[in-house]
């Protein structure tokens, strides 16, 4: 936990020293209220007559109160900004790290588990941060300066706190012991629970076509009661310890009224002395009196102050748990890492040397000694069945991942050297499954830090470009119509023609078209290819596609079968030589169509 803590501002250490000073002079003036009680019975006792010396001591007690009450409403606001401004800082850091992270780091942790990092153990922390600096701090000060001011007066009186303090401590560390396993347990629990609503909401039309409701009620039923169970246990664990505490200090105070009334009836007061001798053992008397009600009030604080710090542990053993969470991630190393390199000698142009890849834990390689290249302007294909590769080889000349061996070329230079600030001013990507976010058409079109600038004229000529000017100038309020997150208020092929557009409007040196058209109807799909080629003629594409007539007209068509190439050349060359090829494209579309110029 302390590794995470490293992480906090220079202001917020001083502001934390703070409240340590606050806290001590906090307890200071608690800690003095048992004098004045004590000076207030000793005067009571000895029938002084004299309202002055009852107020003059009732006053010291008030302002003490005063005094308490002021610092501790300070140390409150205080540690409730630290704790805030901590969590805030790392819930930053925590959010940064995930958006560096590739598909790999994103399976090794999963997306439920992410999230409930980045909130609900970030509110752990917070909480005992908060928690921390009020009671973690003040709890050992006041036990310790309660211990400093009996310690002496009386052995008798000093042997029961001890014994409370002991049953108190043992009672601590049984629960301790009982309770941390199960607080470990926890934060998974609620990573299921998180994943399977997840899944659900995703999911949402499958469940339903397939009418799953039950069988996924039942699986988050499941989860839930394991969860429910296990924070039952913690919390009936607690429940015991209040009886045991309000039994302890009931007891404490009984028995050292007991102890205390015993040591009172020892001090005789002779009745044959004479005054000054009995006058002698009245204030012997009167001060032991004032001593067992001071004793009272510092036993219980030395009770009330492992109260508080086991309210504490009880937060702590989860709290550690989630720090740990939390430094897994901060502390994962990344697969793509940026480079420095701003500028290349080249233009549009793209080439694999030997390039294999390897998918973390996975048996064997999902692609093996690729070696092709685009020049400027040219188009470039890929198709292969499911699972050749095609997807996993956009996603390398996108540089998502690193190859595993062999080197990738983007505009004459290694494209690991690049910055991602002008990587992807290269480079426009369409992923196969588009996602939109919660924002208006403009929005998404202009999403990215480097984009802002695109002009209306501009978003214009890519939506027209992309096929979805017709159905944005439909909407309500054209391009600042509303866009629900993930796109679910438009269909999957206004979802799709919308990706594109994002990344036109951006003008990259090469697009990568990741199976992008598969939800376009053939007319649409058509009609946007034609426009690519008129309107981005300059533009490098690389496309990945399964329909034989989206790429036939391709420059350069790669065959992948099962990650290695099979075949490179045009259609009509491919058509001649290569029997993957062959196989794949009379699958689709019959002699006569293929004979056909589209």
């Amino acid at each position: 936990m302390l590794h995470i803590f490293g992480n906090m501002k220079t202001k917020d250490r001083w502001l934390a020293l703070l409240c340590v000073l606050l806290v001590c002079g906090q307890v200071y003036f608690d800690l003095r209220l048992p004098d004045y009680t004590a000076e207030i019975t000793v005067l009571i006792s000895s029938e002084v007559t004299e309202l002055s010396q009852y107020f003059a001591a009732g006053g010291k007690m008030l302002a003490c109160a005063l005094c308490s009450a002021l610092l501790t409403v300070i140390v409150g606001y205080l540690s409730a900004m630290i704790a805030a401004d901590f969590s805030y800082d790392v819930r930053a850091k925590l959010f940064d790290k995930v958006t560096s992270f590739g598909s790999g780091e994103i399976k090794k942790f999963s997306t439920a588990s992410l999230i409930t990092r980045t909130t609900n153990d970030i509110t752990q922390i917070q909480m005992i941060i908060s928690m921390g600096l009020q009671m973690l701090i003040r709890a050992p000060i006041m036990a310790i300066w309660a211990v400093i001011k009996i310690v002496g007066k009386s052995w008798e009186l000093s042997v029961v706190v001890a014994s409370a303090v002991v049953i108190v401590v043992g009672a601590l560390i049984v629960l301790l012991a009982i309770m941390i396993p199960k607080f470990r347990v926890v934060q998974k629990q609620i990573d299921d629970v998180n994943r399977i609503t997840e899944e659900n909401l995703n999911g949402i039309r499958v469940v339903r076509a397939f009418n799953a409701e039950n069988y996924q009620e039942s699986k988050f039923d499941k989860a839930n009661t394991n969860l429910m169970k296990t924070q039952l246990f913690t919390g009936r664990g607690m429940a015991v310890l209040s009886p045991i505490m309000m039994f302890v200090q009931s007891g404490v105070s009984v028995a050292i009224y007991y102890v205390g009334a015993i040591l009172i009836n020892n001090i005789e007061v002779p009745l044959s002395g004479t005054a000054a001798e009995i006058a002698t053992a009245i204030s012997e008397r009167s001060t032991m009196l004032g001593e067992v009600v001071s004793f009272s009030s510092y036993a219980l604080y030395v009770i009330m102050s492992f109260v508080m710090l086991l309210m504490i542990f009880m937060l702590l053993p989860r709290a550690q748990v989630s720090a740990q969470r939390i430094n897994e991630v901060l502390d994962a190393d990344i697969a793509v890492k940026e480079g420095t390199e701003t500028d290349s000698d080249e233009t549009g142009t793209i080439e694999f040397k030997d390039v294999s890849f390897r998918y973390p834990d996975a048996s064997e390689g999902c692609l093996k000694h690729i070696t092709f290249s685009a020049k400027k302007g040219e188009t470039v294909a890929f198709i292969g069945a499911t699972g050749s590769g095609k997807s996993t080889l956009g996603g390398l000349a996108a540089r998502l991942y690193d190859a595993t061996s062999g080197t990738v070329l983007l505009d004459g230079m290694e494209i690991s050297r690049y910055d991602f600030e002008t990587l992807y001013k290269k480079v426009g990507y369409i992923p196969q499954k588009a996602t939109l976010f919660a924002d208006t058409v403009e929005g998404n079109l202009k999403f990215g830090s480097t984009r802002s600038n695109i002009t209306y004229e501009e978003m214009e000529n890519a939506m027209d470009i992309a096929q979805a000017s017709d159905f944005v100038h439909a909407m309500d309020d054209d391009v600042n119509s509303r866009i629900a997150a993930g796109g679910s208020n438009v269909s999957g092929g206004q979802k799709q023609r919308l990706s594109i557009a994002r990344a036109v409007a951006g003008k990259p040196e090469i697009l990568i078209f990741d199976d992008s058209f598969s939800a376009l109807d053939y007319k649409t799909d058509k009609a946007l290819r034609q426009r690519i080629k008129t309107d981005l003629n300059g533009t490098t594409c690389l496309i990945v596609a399964q329909r034989i007539g989206t790429i036939r007209h391709a420059d350069k068509i790669i065959v992948l079968d099962d990650g290695e190439v099979k075949g490179i050349g045009t259609h009509d060359e491919l058509m001649k030589n290569c029997p993957v090829y062959q196989q794949i494209a009379l699958s689709q579309l019959s002699e006569d169509e293929l004979a056909a110029n589209e």
